[in-house]
């Protein structure tokens, strides 16, 4: 990588809820940001565990067991295989980071498509 990249200049590039868009790569991961609002299903992922990085906003993650609540700054990590559910009241910004090719919905039919930004 040349250049520095300004996360709030790549998340004022989109408006879209739930697609992450990737930012970069490091070794076989993408660094992603995505915007959320509303409630996602409940889904999970077999093979990896999933980090959430609040930038902006709250975002409480449900668990089956607990939830889980993050403000600007909190970094949390389900487990692989865990059953989670994302839940923003209002737009919340996230760094996430997974291997390349992981669909965010745990399903790669249901999954958003990746995308640069």
């Amino acid at each position: 990588m040349k250049n520095k990249i300004s996360l709030a200049q790549k998340l004022a590039l989109f408006s879209d809820h739930w697609a992450p868009r990737t930012v970069a790569t490091l070794n076989d991961y993408d660094i992603m940001i995505v915007k959320l609002l509303g409630q996602y299903s409940w889904h999970r992922h077999a093979d990896t565990d999933e980090l959430f990085l609040v930038l902006r906003g709250e975002l409480e993650i449900e668990l089956r067991d607990r939830s889980v609540t993050l403000g600007p700054g909190d970094l949390f990590v389900v487990p692989r295989g865990e059953e989670h559910r994302p839940h923003a009241r209002h737009e919340v910004e996230l760094l996430l980071i997974e291997p390349s090719g992981t669909p965010n919905s745990g399903d790669p039919e249901t999954a958003a498509p990746r995308q640069w930004v």
